[in-house]
């Protein structure tokens, strides 16, 4: 089976009494997210689309959607195939032949509503890397996105996580354009792991404060 992205959680625990659709004020989702709360943390945008991987192992690239059986759309599936077929070769010059799993959202015009707002098209960009048992950094993300020809999601504040539920809550533009971003994802500055191997990474809608 090839390598699915972890679940993230939302920072604070979601409100039954809304259905949900709401959060508890307050209520860290995770003991991690409370002991962590005042450290240093990077903030990227969070992007409203379709979970995409591109798998880089033997010799080869493949595409696939957040599990093994989704289907990507066809307009997103042919503009990667266009894009990163003719780069076959730096992909698996630049992994060493160790199986890489580049992890991003696939955006734009008829994915999810709003999404022309993106783009015209649909495309894609990066958020993450893994090669081999190793998550890499957001500096050697820009490095692979850079040599790759890949976009990749922009940085847009660090702080700690009452910092970033503010951001939120104040509401802040999107790095493409004039309209709402759909919230942040934060991790902290150091890669850090739970006892249970599990990355330390979360995230905050705007939508979660619109009934707030």
């Amino acid at each position: 089976m090839m390598e699915q992205y972890h679940k993230i959680k939302t920072v604070w625990e979601r409100d039954p009494e809304t259905n949900y659709k709401t959060l508890i004020h307050g209520k860290w989702a995770l003991p991690e997210f409370g002991f962590l709360q005042n450290n240093h943390w990077l903030f990227t945008e969070k992007v409203d689309g379709t979970n995409v991987r591109i798998i880089v192992e033997d010799g080869g690239i493949r595409f696939a959607g957040k599990s093994d059986a989704a289907v990507l759309p066809r307009p997103l599936l042919d503009s990667l195939r266009d894009t990163h077929l003719a780069f076959r070769d730096r992909f698996c010059d630049l992994f060493a032949g160790a199986p890489a799993y580049l992890y991003g959202e696939g955006y734009g015009a008829g994915i999810q509503k709003g999404g022309g707002l993106y783009r015209p098209d649909q495309g894609f960009v990066l958020f993450d890397v893994r090669v081999g048992e190793w998550w890499l950094r957001r500096s050697d993300v820009e490095d692979i996105a850079g040599e790759l020809s890949l976009n990749v999601v922009p940085v847009i504040g660090a702080g700690t996580l009452n910092d970033m539920i503010t951001h939120v809550i104040d509401g802040f533009d999107s790095q493409w354009g004039r309209f709402r971003a759909e919230g942040i994802v934060a991790r902290p500055a150091v890669e850090l792991f739970d006892r249970g191997g599990r990355r330390i990474i979360t995230k905050v809608k705007c939508k979660d404060f619109d009934q707030g």
